[in-house]
């Protein structure tokens, strides 16, 4: 289900699939045509407008690209990533499958803003939809004129190609998805170098969500202060909402960026299941700290949630309700994580293999006190010892559910 507030992203006359021409009929290809005309002015427009990240970090998307940008090369990367294999989170998919022209057309966009000239549609295997979508929209830009104009802007030759990832979680990550473009396993790396110096076969490349990339057409189309419009207080823009969970429903929710999570849940989501009461959300997906009904008016903005010591990310939020397990829980998305681990760095693969361990003893009532601390310590030792981030998204849902859901756990204690 999609809501029809204030939608850029999601409306309804651009959802045409693959169809380039009712793409362009419907008021695409205007924010290209904006950026053939003043190249120099996209990314001062992209900075004014403010626009984050919409993958996960909310990292400013002009600093992004400028790091490329400063670099010189004659051939750069912009992977524009897909790969959206993380439980709860199903906006990436959705947008491919119904609007890949808006996409491609912020990737035309980002090329001429920073110079890349090999575009990859970078998509997860599994979304079948998603990839056929894709592949046809990519042929209809091979010969059309506005492919040519962008490619004759940049001075050397322009490729845009659909790149299958490897379908597991860590294939997202940015290193992960530069080893899998080269033909490698996605082993994620150490970081410096970063992609923006030394990606695909060592030259600068430039990752983006696909989500960022479609907002580009949007920004570079209508201004940045249409785009601050679009927000709630001081937020700006729009934002995608996987919302799944305890809720009547469940679906993708574009709504303006600062809308309330009480909104979310229960004005578009509808509220709870029937005869359940609001107990907790994992907003941006599991990797985050829980908010709880504490947290309910927070305005879903990527300042106002990181104040509550959490993270929009990915805009995933999975309801639970009274009665749902948190231990459970927990340890079904610890599970998930340990199974993700690409086995390089053994505080990951080993560290969450423990942690579930443990956590379905404490699950299963056969636990006691001293396990309950041996995950309290784990929680403090193992953020920061692996190559990516995976270990510390597991941690970070571990050490926020003891946080805030103590009792539960005692609960289950032998020796409580």
């Amino acid at each position: 289900m999609t809501n029809q507030l204030n939608q850029v992203l999601l409306r309804q006359e651009i959802q045409v699939g693959a169809n380039l021409d009712a793409w362009l009929a419907n008021g695409g290809g205007a924010g290209l045509q904006n950026a053939l005309e003043a190249p120099e002015a996209i990314v001062k427009t992209i900075e004014a407008a403010d626009l984050r990240g919409m993958g996960g970090a909310g990292f400013p998307t002009f600093r992004k690209w400028q790091f490329v940008m400063a670099e010189q090369a004659e051939d750069k990367y912009l992977i524009c990533n897909g790969n959206e294999d993380e439980p709860g989170t199903f906006k990436d998919r959705l947008l491919l499958e119904k609007t890949p022209h808006q996409i491609i057309e912020g990737a035309l966009i980002t090329a001429l803003a920073t110079g890349v000239n090999h575009l990859i549609l970078y998509i997860n295997p599994h979304q079948n939809k998603a990839v056929e979508a894709a592949r046809q929209a990519v042929a209809q830009w091979h010969v059309h004129p506005l492919f040519t104009a962008v490619a004759e802007a940049l001075g050397r030759p322009l490729t845009l190609r659909v790149f299958l990832s490897s379908g597991l979680y860590i294939g997202g990550e940015e290193t992960a998805a530069i080893s899998s473009i080269e033909g490698g396993f996605p082993f994620p790396k150490q970081k410096p170098p970063y992609p923006a110096q030394h990606g695909i076969h060592g030259q600068p490349t430039l990752i983006n969500n696909v989500e960022t990339l479609a907002h580009v057409t949007h920004i570079v189309n209508h201004g940045p202060e249409w785009y601050h419009d679009l927000g709630v207080g001081q937020a700006h823009g729009t934002k995608i909402y996987s919302l799944s969970g305890d809720v009547l429903r469940p679906g993708v929710y574009e709504l303006p960026m600062g809308t309330s999570l009480r909104d979310l849940v229960f004005e578009y989501g509808g509220g709870m299941l029937a005869g359940k009461e609001f107990k907790a959300v994992f907003t941006g997906g599991p990797s985050n700290t829980l908010l709880t009904k504490e947290d309910l008016d927070v305005a879903l903005d990527w300042d106002s949630v990181r104040a509550r010591r959490s993270r929009l990310g990915t805009g995933a939020m999975i309801v639970i309700s009274v009665g749902t397990g948190i231990v459970k829980r927990v340890t079904e998305y610890i599970d998930f994580f340990a199974d993700s681990s690409c086995g390089q760095c053994p505080p990951c693969k080993i560290g969450t293999r423990q942690i579930s361990k443990v956590l379905r003893k404490i699950d299963t009532g056969r636990g006691r006190r001293a396990e309950l601390d041996h995950l309290y310590n784990l929680g403090k030792l193992l953020p920061g010892s692996g190559r990516c981030a995976l270990v510390d998204g597991a941690v970070t849902v571990l050490n926020s559910s003891l946080d805030k859901f103590m009792a539960e756990y005692e609960a289950h204690l032998i020796d409580r």
